[in-house]
């Protein structure tokens, strides 16, 4: 139903919404005279009323008028037709009665298919009934009207044009319009053959005869609301053909009622793009959005609303409106008290077929509690149209997000009609209902949950600090880069390069402002979209300080135009979404609430029974007055953060020069740009490259200059994170953070995530929030001694890189020489090699600085890391350079901030862990370990206490950094009074054995596989890759003995090293073409092999790999097959994989169709390469091969949330890197035993089952149009497919909590 409606009450017919926003407050003469001329009227109103715009031309409506009449209704289409374009569905309900049977459409709210109205019961009779009077005279004016289509365009009546699922389903619809109009006209031929032979009955048959080919729509005069009565005396005859009329009547209900469930339940992939309002989320839709929000910030209301305006007047436009646009467009308003204006927008929402959202209502409350003598009558009918719409006040303050005194001025409204009015306290937050954790949050026992080492006050203050530093967005930090004595030369250097960045500041400046005001134009079309609002987001000179600070972070071999452009624009929104929440005034509320919140974290109060998530959403709950924690950014849309990007790039190309002689300033004259625009190729493709002047590297590497200028996002936090209470809020206090990190510019995942069920989300959440409240701190003496390896050249045998004076030379190349044409090809391959090694020497080199730099300015302080997760659930820490998931060096200079004693085992796991370190001993016992720890104890204590003059024994390991510091920790314990007092901070890691192979063999139950991958019991570890190497081996024996040279020539060279890479990988996935490419450069990396053999070895031994694998895993094979089968068959349907994790997360895979998008810039056209679009159909190639390894990490991932949570509960400190478990040496026991009770748990679930079941009912409504295509074959095939039983193994989970390498 339409948004402007009258009340069905025949007494009182209260007025629109919007005419009593326009009506002067009390002129209840003017009311009582609209009421009466809607009495007096003969029709009902609604077939006065306009359903098209005024200010919408007739000619661009009229030329889609051909395409819309193909696109029309399936059941007796010249009918409903003409319904619809009489807005039928407007008139009183009491004088219209709607068929119960069918719904042959649905609400917007249900469906897209928001187009179709409901039939009224006599209505679709009528229409089935071709012997009457009224049928006669609709086909006259349905023929005159059909010969005039082609040369008269039509104006439509309907207020909204088709959806895209009307296009997508347009074959389905005329398949199945064709089958009923069939039933339609054997219902007319039984009719005229049983008919009497009267004048009326006559005509009546001729008209039948005639209408089987029409299909246009009638005139609106001539379309009465009831029948005319049929003759109260019929024949014997005339009852056998109502009979058989009734009897046909019902079969076409039936059919229709089964087409309309399919398109209820049918949701092609741009479904993900939408809210649960129905909005819209297409590049188009983000772009105005994004606009419309910027010009808000900035207080243009002009520019918005002329902006909506414009693509409001034209239809096909119009499209490209939500009903969020408007409801910013609302807001904007009601800040200025323009009711009128509101009312406006309300008409206009009814024209774009829309339904008012809360934001709407929202923003004409808080208009009218702005205004001094709002009328209250206004007031309540605002209300009894919020209610009509589906809405109550309550959700109003339950659902919206309010900002400054929004909250105040609508409560004001709200007294002034209720006087009495107050909030119903909420309810109870629900619990989670999935088994997996419903114990965990029943709390049936009390739970003291564990809490940080530091005191009330010094939480407070740290939070102060961490708010000021995202306040400021920059930080500036020391290089640990060592420098030479500052030289005279290098002082004058800086001050050169200090003079040039104050001129370059300047003439930046200076035509960043003439760029803006040429964009600003003319006021009179302020309704173009440009750049313009959002170069007025910040201040003018932040802008010019983000242009000189990615100076310094292009590497001397020049970056992509498109990595700086990205880079440039994502540092804009990000500081737009910090000024944002500081303009909506949200600081001190979010510093009142976490004060409270970490009462709870606090060593010295007692509150310690609440998860920090519902302390935090319990303290919200206490002080829900004034403005919303919850921040509503609206992520820019990919192709405007490289647009506003470029633009920037373009100015400091065109306005950034520097002399041609730095040496002598006195030669100043001639300038050249320091920024050059060029092309190069990286992998056969042509892109746009910057690159700096060699003057400007030689200028700022004689500078030295040694500060180091991060976004407050990147660095690590300096007091505990916001818990994730929902999708929108958590981790940083300020910074934009997504719970889901996805693809640049991919929303279906957000989106996915704000449908979901709140109690389903909270497991997720609690473990981000655990595993980003764990305290960190740096290893002092372990950074040392990196920091002086990497100001002395570096160690590629300790990973760490050294400086670009190690790179190799360029080789001379005279051009007047004389050189072979062979001889000019090596030196051209040498050329490239050099290049691309001192970009990768440059590249790691700056990333250890990174790391090193952050690692040594938190030094002496406590941080955090907060996390988030990908698409798939798996976690990962918000500050990309510095954290635990980094490489061997980051990972030795971190240890917990807490410590606790080592106890009874905690020295033997230290020397468990530091052999594992070391790979010396993977296939021996628990205790073989240990032995051998103790027998090199010499070679530890002396890497301890002499690590770069000793014997050096900790260089030989696999991981050598962390091996060292395990060495410190062990010599530190021996050598206390009593090691089992000793407090440790360092963390212990618990590694998964082969943890994709395992969680497929408990899926499978799969005997062989189970204890190949530890998890049955053993007393000695069991090496699946060593396993498979030997079965290679033993086929390799046979084959060679039959003569086959392949086999016989890899005789001693396969080993556990040549097979390792690929069975890690074959369970994520990987083809046999990938891992002929993994064998085969481990075949290069042996020196004695021969190197003409390497590709017929790869292929022969890549062959034998992946039997060896079927034979070990069966099972495994038969679901990795069911997995990728299943992918293709729903791809190729046109839907993305979607399922959900046994701990509630929904997932969907955003691989799609390639979406080239040209954006034009001044210095050159990018070609926007998007895979992510919804919209476009699923990559059927990455979706079937990528469903298998996402299926697996969503599995692990949900195994280690489920060890997070329980050992949270149980007091153990823990966090991971995916399958590697940390925690303290004297928690190691407990941790294990979790983890394994938490394996045995999850795989205890019919995770298969479930995930069939969930597949069918999510597909089961692809059903193609055609049903003799190829594609209903494909479809059967999928279903049987979705429903087929897997059969699994005898293997016994319970056995695993006995396994005692199933995590070691």
């Amino acid at each position: 139903m339409s948004f402007l409606r009258l009340c069905s009450s025949r007494s009182s017919r209260p007025e629109t919404l919007r005419e009593l926003l326009l009506l002067p407050s009390g002129c209840h003469r003017c009311l009582q005279l609209r009421r009466h001329s809607v009495r007096s009227s003969e029709l009902p109103w609604g077939f006065f009323r306009r359903n098209y715009s005024s200010i919408i031309p007739k000619k661009d409506v009229g030329k889609d008028q051909p395409c819309e009449k193909t696109r029309l209704l399936q059941v007796l289409e010249a009918r409903m037709q003409q319904l619809q374009a009489d807005n039928i569905t407007e008139v009183k309900c009491t004088e219209v009665q709607f068929v119960n049977r069918i719904n042959v459409t649905h609400d917007e709210n249900q469906s897209s298919t928001n187009n179709l109205t409901f039939l009224p019961d006599q209505e679709f009779k009528k229409s089935l009934n071709l012997s009457t009077e009224a049928f006669v005279e609709e086909k006259i004016a349905k023929e005159q009207m059909g010969k005039k289509c082609h040369t008269e365009p039509v104006i439509p009546k309907t207020a909204s044009a088709p959806r895209k699922w009307i296009e997508k389903l347009d074959k389905e619809k005329r398949n199945k319009t064709r089958r009923q109009l069939n039933i339609v006209k054997k219902i007319k031929e039984s009719k005229e053959s049983l008919q009497l032979s009267s004048t009326k009955s006559v005509t009546g048959a001729k008209t039948t005869e005639m209408g089987s080919k029409s299909t246009s729509k009638g005139n609106v005069a001539k379309a009465p609301v009831t029948h005319r009565a049929r003759p109260s005396v019929m024949s014997n005859r005339e009852a056998k053909s109502d009979a058989l009329h009734d009897f046909s009547v019902e079969a076409i209900l039936a059919e229709v009622e089964n087409l309309d469930q399919q398109l209820i339940n049918w949701e092609p992939s741009a479904k993900l793009l939408e809210d649960e309002e129905g909005n819209k989320y297409g590049d188009a839709q983000r772009n105005i959005l994004s606009y419309v929000e910027a010009c808000a910030f900035i207080n243009d209301l002009d520019r918005a609303h002329q902006c909506v305006m414009f693509h409001h007047r034209i239809l096909t436009r119009r499209k490209q409106l939500n009903i969020k646009i408007y409801s910013v467009l609302m807001q904007l308003w009601a800040k200025k008290g323009s009711l009128s204006q509101i009312g406006n927008l309300f008409s206009l929402v009814e024209e774009a077929g829309l339904k008012p959202n809360l934001g709407c209502y929202m923003a004409a409350l808080e208009c009218m509690g702005r205004m001094e003598n709002c009328s209250p009558h206004v007031i309540e009918r605002c209300f009894q149209q919020l209610k009509e719409d589906g809405f109550t006040i309550q959700d109003l303050f339950k659902n919206c997000v309010f900002h400054k005194d929004e909250r105040e001025m609508i409560m004001k409204a709200i007294w002034a009609v209720d006087p009495e009015f107050q909030l119903q306290p909420e309810p109870e937050v629900e619990i989670c209902q999935s088994p997996l954790v419903k114990h965990f949050y029943s709390k049936i026992e009390p739970i003291k949950y564990p809490k940080l080492h530091l005191c009330l006050e010094q939480l407070k203050e740290r939070f102060d600090r961490q708010l000021s530093r995202e306040q400021e967005d920059t930080i500036s930090i020391s290089s640990v880069e060592a420098t030479k004595p500052i030289t005279e030369k290098m002082k004058r250097m800086r001050n050169r390069v200090a003079d040039l960045r104050a001129k370059w500041h300047k003439s930046l400046l200076q035509a960043f402002r003439e760029f803006k005001f040429h964009l600003a134009g003319d006021r009179s079309c302020s309704w173009k979209m440009n750049l313009y609002p959002y170069l007025c987001l910040l201040d003018d000179k932040e802008y010019v300080d983000i242009m000189i600070q990615s100076i310094a972070n292009i590497p001397p071999n020049g970056e992509a135009l498109l990595t700086i452009a990205k880079e440039l624009g994502n540092r804009i929104y990000n500081k737009y979404s910090i000024r944002k929440k500081i303009k909506n005034e949200m600081v001190d509320k979010i510093k009142q609430i976490y004060y409270a919140y970490i009462e709870l974290l606090a060593k010295d109060t007692e509150l310690n029974n609440f998860l920090p998530r519902e302390h935090m959403v319990k303290v919200e709950k206490e002080m829900n007055l004034g403005l919303s924690l919850l921040s509503e950014d609206s992520p820019w849309p990919h192709f405007l953060i490289i647009d506003l990007g470029t633009h920037l790039v373009d100015l400091m190309v065109h306005e950034i020069k520097i002399p041609m002689n730095t040496q002598s300033p006195s030669h100043e004259r001639k300038f050249i740009p320091v920024l050059y625009h060029m092309y190069s190729f990286r992998s056969n493709k042509q892109i746009g490259f910057i690159k700096p002047h060699p003057i400007l590297t030689e200028l700022l590497s004689q500078a030295a200059e040694t500060t180091l200028i991060f976004d407050s996002c990147v660095m690590p936090m300096v007091c505990a994170p916001i818990p994730w209470t929902s999708p929108r809020f958590g981790a940083y206090i300020l910074a934009p953070t997504k719970l889901m990190r996805c693809v640049e510019g991919a929303l279906q995942h957000q989106l996915l995530l704000e449908k979901c069920k709140s109690s389903d989300l909270h497991p997720v959440l609690d473990s981000l929030t655990q595993l980003g409240n764990c305290a960190w701190k740096v290893n002092k003496p372990i950074l040392d001694l990196i920091i002086s390896i990497f100001n002395d050249k570096g160690s590629e045998k300790l990973e760490i890189p050294p400086p670009l004076s190690e790179a190799p030379h360029m080789p001379k190349y005279d051009p007047k020489a004389d050189i072979s044409p062979a001889a000019k090809s090596v030196l051209k391959k040498k050329i490239a090699w050099v290049r691309k090694r001192a970009a990768e020497m440059h590249s790691l080199r700056m990333d250890a600085l990174y790391k090193l730099s952050i690692a040594n300015h938190v030094r002496d302080d406590i941080f955090w890391f907060p996390h988030n997760m990908d698409f798939r659930g798996r976690t990962y820490p918000c500050p990309p350079y510095f954290n635990h998931l980094g490489s061997d060096v980051t990972r030795a200079v971190l240890l917990f901030a807490e410590g606790k004693p080592l106890g009874e085992h905690g020295l033997n796991w230290l020397k468990v862990h530091l052999v594992n370190l070391t790979g010396f001993k993977k296939k021996c016992s628990l205790k073989d370990r240990i032995d051998y720890a103790d027998k090199v104890m010499d070679d530890i204590l002396d890497s301890a206490d002499n690590p770069l003059t000793g014997r050096k024994w900790w260089m030989n390991a696999d991981e050598p950094w962390q091996t060292l510091a395990c060495c410190k920790e062990i010599a530190h314990a021996i050598r206390s009074p009593d090691p089992s007092k000793y407090i440790s901070y360092f963390p212990v890691h618990q590694d998964g054995s082969c943890n994709g192979l395992q969680h497929y063999a408990a899926l499978g139950r799969d005997v062989i596989g189970a204890a190949s991958v530890n998890l049955m019991p053993d007393e000695v570890p069991q090496d699946v890759y060593s396993a498979v190497a030997q079965q290679v081996e033993e086929f390799r024996k046979r084959n060679a003995e039959k003569g086959v040279k392949i086999a016989q020539i890899l005789e001693g060279f396969i080993n556990r090293k040549v097979v390792k890479q690929t069975v890690m990988t074959v369970v994520y996935g990987v083809t046999r073409f990938g891992g002929r490419l993994q064998i085969e450069k481990r075949l290069k990396e042996v020196e004695d092999f021969p190197k003409d053999h390497v590709w017929d070895a790869s292929h022969y031994v890549v062959q034998a790999v992946f039997s060896s694998l079927t034979e070990m895993f069966t099972g495994t094979r038969e679901i990795q097959d069911w997995l990728t089968q299943s992918a293709r068959l729903i791809s190729k349907s046109g839907s993305s994989v979607e399922w959900v994790t046994p701990l509630g997360l929904p997932i969907v895979q955003p691989y799609h169709r390639t979406r080239t998008t040209l954006l034009r810039s001044n210095l050159q056209n990018l070609n926007l390469q998007i895979s992510h679009d919804a919209t476009q159909r699923p990559d059927t190639v990455k979706q079937k091969n990528a469903f298998p390894p996402n299926f697996i990490h969503s599995l692990d991932s949900t195994h280690m949330m489920l060890t997070a949570l329980y050992c949270y509960s149980a007091g153990v400190t823990f966090v991971s890197v995916h399958d590697c478990f940390w925690t303290h040496a004297f928690t190691v026991d407990v941790m294990n035993k979790v983890c394994r009770e938490q394996f045995v748990a999850l795989h205890s679930q019919p995770i298969l089952q479930d995930l069939s079941k969930f597949l069918v009912n999510k597909y089961r409504y692809n059903i193609p149009a055609d049903r003799k295509s190829k594609k209903l074959q494909d479809y059967q095939r999928m279903m049987e497919l979705l429903s087929k039983e897997l059969k699994i193994g005898e293997f016994d989970l319970e056995k695993v909590k006995e396994s005692t390498y199933f995590f070691s």
